[in-house]
């Protein structure tokens, strides 16, 4: 009989990444919790004739590296980590954090040049996903730090985590692809459109379009999913958008951030807590006042914020913009070390206008 981590495991292996012999997997795992997906990717990685390679680590050893690293050490990306970056086919990613605030009190200045200094290993990640040459999917166990991030316990939150995955129900793949196809039909529209203009609380923001991909996300890259999104025109970003969840990137936060743009560059930013954050990450490098996606979060199983950006942008009634990196297969050219999703609900009276036709309005597609 199948266990909950085997079923897990299958829509890792078999369909977000579609493992086939004689791959290189790279299956990362955060902290020893991770334990039970690990091995049970491993054992299916294994049954599919490939060849699964693992890298474990401690989490607090984050801190501790940028805490004592001197530039030099920031500013060097080892040649092993960049050979895996270039020749591994499939990388499964699998997060379990025993702290969610082990980086809230490090030096700010020091994370923006590390993440400077990695650019170049996320560029060239985005630039084989988008030719086809590698495939990559992140995913999440429960753990009492996530639990106790949602404001949960251990239970609750495993229950919620399975059920915004569909791994409570026989096949969870065949939610995926009924979800893809729904999704799609919705991308198909947005394929023709020129103008994105959303309106709501605090904002009102015009996005250029034209010529550039929607794509359905159904867990291809991220576990759970739920979205269509792009990457808008570099220069084509004009407006004022406010965000009124809660603003969480690499273990610190920001509430109330409000963003104006002027061609594409965020010219003035405001937040109620976290500013000094928010300014050490827009300052991180030459792309990061830039704006890297726009996306709309469909996963109804998802509806309130936990804390965790990889179930938070996915909820149902909910956009998010990217602040930093495109996606190259999008059409996207912006380069950043950062790419910080922020969320935005738009249950109470956000819209959005596809060249000036009401699409969605109160978080639901309206076409």
């Amino acid at each position: 009989m199948k266990t909950i981590w085997d079923k897990y495991a299958e829509v890792l292996v078999d369909y977000s990444t579609d493992v086939q012999k004689g791959d290189l997997v790279q299956i990362r795992a955060t902290s020893i919790y991770a334990k039970d997906l690990v091995k049970a990717v491993y054992k299916r990685v294994l049954e599919k004739g490939a060849h699964p390679i693992v890298r474990s680590s401690f989490e607090d050893m984050s801190d501790t590296f940028i805490k004592y690293a001197n530039d030099e050490q920031l500013d060097y990306v080892d040649p092993i980590t960049k050979l895996e970056y270039e020749t591994v086919d499939k990388f499964i990613s699998i997060g379990a954090p025993m702290n969610t605030k082990n980086m809230a009190r490090a030096d700010l200045q020091k994370l923006s040049r590390r993440g400077k200094a990695t650019q170049e290993l996320s560029k060239k990640l985005m630039e084989r996903s988008a030719n086809g040459s590698a495939k990559w999917v992140i995913a999440d166990v429960p753990t009492h730090a996530l639990a106790q991030e949602a404001k949960m316990s251990i239970d609750e939150y495993s229950e919620f985590l399975f059920k915004s995955c569909y791994l409570d129900i026989d096949d969870p793949v065949g939610k995926l692809r009924e979800l893809d196809e729904k999704q799609t039909k919705w991308a198909n529209y947005l394929n023709n459109v020129q103008k994105i203009h959303i309106t709501g609380e605090k904002t009102d923001i015009t996005f250029n379009v034209a010529g550039r991909k929607w794509i359905s996300c159904s867990g291809l890259n991220n576990y759970p999913d739920g979205e269509v999104f792009t990457s808008p025109v570099e220069d084509g970003i004009n407006g004022e958008i406010y965000f009124d969840f809660p603003q969480n990137y690499r273990g610190n936060s920001a509430t109330g951030v409000h963003l104006w743009i002027e061609n594409g560059q965020i010219v003035k930013y405001e937040a109620d807590t976290g500013k000094d954050f928010l300014e050490a990450m827009l300052n991180m490098d030459e792309g990061s006042k830039g704006i890297g996606e726009i996306a709309i979060g469909t996963n109804d199983k998802i509806q309130e914020v936990t804390g965790n950006i990889l179930f938070d942008e996915k909820i149902g009634g909910s956009i998010h913009m990217a602040v930093g990196a495109s996606y190259p297969e999008t059409g996207g050219k912006n380069v950043s070390g950062l790419h910080w999703d922020m969320i935005k609900n738009m249950k109470n009276g956000g819209k959005i206008y596809a060249d000036d036709t009401l699409i969605y309005e109160d978080g639901k597609f309206i076409i």
